[in-house]
């Protein structure tokens, strides 16, 4: 049984309070004008907050106060420091932009709490793969989309009060939902896509040195644009438990399989008309069942009469033929 060191241990909860820092300095940024640099921080503050976990496992320094720090931290950094940074970005209004902004925190604090009282309930293994709502640090950034599309691209209808608080209370929306989420902890990549996979973490750094708000918009894009699939596949995996224990790769086999078959026009066989029409005809050649035994009796059909069959003759007409020209 290995032991960590206090030193050791202590490094994920320091993490923690970097990310918290990184998001309490975004509000600091967005008082003094600097937006580039407020959005930087909790970007910075979202990357810190993806690697305290991983770090506190890969150490087995996990423990409850750093569980309990991370959620506090995540409440700041995600919560309150966007809705801050959009409420002195946007001028207007002050009521109602405080008004909207007090959701936004309300609902991540909320997200928050149902995220840690999940933890202690039983879910299908196939749970594990996602996230029930959009998580803390992609709502974060989500929220601030219309600060970094005006950034780069200036003001227009994005930037107007109206399309900014229908923005905000639907992330908000989205961080108390229901709706499954990817996670990015359970994804794996198979030995064949490493290459291509560091080829494109090379490209995506240069794109994020050259153009970083570009990339971080075009990011936030593509995950709003994936909840449908997350959506489809979760529902697709709770109709088929066989799925839930069999790597990628057979997954994927079982789904083409299954396209084929609805492609094809095939259908599944209706399991319950046929096994009792079955039981039926088997309790009637052989007498057993449920009910009382009667004996087999087989049926007497009586002869053909001639004279009937001959005077039905199968005219051309009835079966689709045409008479042949004389």
């Amino acid at each position: 049984m290995s032991r960590t060191t206090p030193g050791v241990r202590l490094l994920p909860n320091a993490i923690t309070v970097l990310a918290l820092c990184a998001g309490l300095s975004a509000v600091q940024f967005a008082l003094t004008g600097d937006y580039v640099l407020s959005i930087g921080a909790i970007g910075v503050a979202a990357i810190l907050d993806s690697l305290d976990g991983r770090i506190a496992r890969l150490l087995d320094a996990s423990s409850k106060m750093g569980a309990e720090l991370d959620s506090l931290s995540d409440a700041i950094s995600f919560g309150v420091a966007p809705a801050l940074v959009l409420y002195v970005w946007l001028p207007g209004d002050d009521r109602f932009g405080w008004v909207v902004a007090l959701i936004f925190a309300v609902c991540m604090v909320l997200r928050l709490a149902r995220f840690n009282t999940l933890l202690d309930e039983d879910q299908p293994p196939f749970a594990n793969e996602f996230f029930v709502g959009v998580p803390a640090p992609a709502g974060g950034l989500t929220a601030l989309l219309p600060v970094i599309v005006t950034l780069e691209f200036g003001t227009g209808w994005w930037s107007s009060q109206p399309a900014v608080w229908l923005w905000t209370v639907a992330t908000a929306t989205l961080l108390i939902s229901r709706i499954p989420t990817l996670s990015l902890k359970k994804l794996r990549a198979p030995a064949k896509a490493v290459a291509p996979l560091l080829v494109g973490v090379g490209l995506l750094a240069a794109a994020v040195i050259q153009y970083p708000l570009i990339a971080l918009a075009a990011a936030l894009v593509l995950y709003l644009a994936h909840i449908p699939y997350a959506v489809r596949r979760y529902h697709w995996l709770a109709a088929h438990p066989e799925a839930w224990d069999v790597p990628g790769r057979e997954r994927r086999a079982m789904r083409r399989g299954l396209r084929g078959q609805r492609r094809l026009g095939l259908r599944r066989p209706r399991l319950r008309q046929v096994a009792g029409a079955a039981r039926r005809a088997v309790q009637r050649s052989d007498g057993s069942g449920t009910g009382p035994t009667t004996p087999h009796v087989s049926r007497v059909y009586p002869p053909a009469d001639p004279a009937r069959t001959s005077s039905r003759k199968r005219g051309w007409r009835r079966i689709g033929l045409r008479q042949r020209e004389r």
